[in-house]
């Protein structure tokens, strides 16, 4: 079986993306396979598990590495691709709004955020690719301009205990910034110059590498897994840029020769090392096996980085 065709044989949520991302298939046809998401599949199952109150495992963020609960299940309904605008998703979304709080901090309503701006970044992407834009976006925007360090980057730990950023939330920040100004159109220059600055901050760094020495900053950051929730990866980074800006920047040429060479012979990519936690649904392949979803986004990564992928 060819690449694009086992990618075919797969879940709703993951075939809309190969139709779009590696066939240009017609927007008709990528439209009605997306619709499946929330009928069949992950995205259905996903669904299904949240509670009349609007919880996940009655739990906002989870703890203890606990990936059921209402953050970590939007996260992954939004990279599914779930339809922000298919009814049961609305009215899942709603449930959300109007009844889960942070109840470790003041008992803020879920999409105004919390403190930690890792988190509040996965906030903001849900909030804008849900359609939950308002008090609460402007509220995380907010502490986001104000939290952004010298070196244009973002970190959980300062000011507390680091004055330089670190890879993984500078990625989480960007990703919600990005997701923002799809849901606004022309972005304000703040916004612009502020997400300008996180990603000067990693390409300067050519996606993965110390700027002193040049060298890996993190074992872990070649380690590919979906979903990848709060950790960074090459793979994530780049696909972040894929879907950021039109052209490639060359600075990231030694990231996508670090993601040539985890292609296995047959031209796809395996599943990386689960991170830990509980998780409702096992939605990629096991450790070491093919792994359709890093397939198809190193896939789309090396389109947009005009190398061929003999897919």
């Amino acid at each position: 079986m060819d690449t694009v065709a086992w990618l075919l044989d797969s879940d709703p949520s993951l075939r809309w993306q190969v139709l779009r991302d590696l066939l240009d298939a017609p927007e008709t046809e990528v439209a009605k396979e997306r619709s499946r998401v929330v009928v069949e599949g992950f995205g259905a199952q996903l669904l299904a598990l949240q509670d009349p109150r609007g919880y996940w495992n009655n739990d906002e963020y989870g703890e203890d590495h606990n990936r059921k609960s209402v953050f970590w299940s939007l996260a992954l309904l939004r990279r599914l691709g779930a339809d922000p605008n298919d009814p049961p998703v609305r009215a899942a979304v709603g449930r959300v709004r109007d009844s889960v709080t942070w109840k470790y901090w003041e008992n803020l309503p879920y999409f105004h955020g919390e403190v930690e701006p890792c988190i509040n970044g996965g906030v903001l992407s849900q909030g804008a690719y849900f359609g939950q834009l308002g008090e609460g976006s402007e509220r995380i925007i907010s502490r986001l301009f104000t939290e952004q360090l010298p070196d244009g980057g973002w970190n959980c730990e300062a000011p507390d205990s680091s004055k330089v950023s670190s890879f993984d939330s500078t990625l989480g920040v960007l990703e919600g910034l990005l997701e923002l100004e799809r849901a606004v159109g022309e972005a304000p220059a703040a916004l612009a110059d502020a997400r300008s600055r996180g990603e000067e901050y990693l390409l300067k760094r050519s996606g993965f590498k110390r700027l002193s020495t040049g060298e890996v900053a993190e074992g872990r950051y070649l380690n590919f897994s979906f979903p990848p929730y709060w950790f960074y990866d090459v793979l994530r980074s780049l696909d972040y840029f894929r879907a950021a800006r039109s052209s490639f920047d060359p600075r990231l040429d030694p990231a996508v020769e670090a993601l040539i060479g985890k292609r296995r012979g047959d031209g796809r990519w395996s599943s990386g090392v689960p991170w830990p936690g509980e998780t409702y649904l096992d939605v990629d392949a096991a450790e070491g096996e093919p792994s359709r979803w890093n397939t198809l986004r190193a896939l789309r990564v090396l389109r947009w980085a005009g190398v061929g992928s003999e897919a």
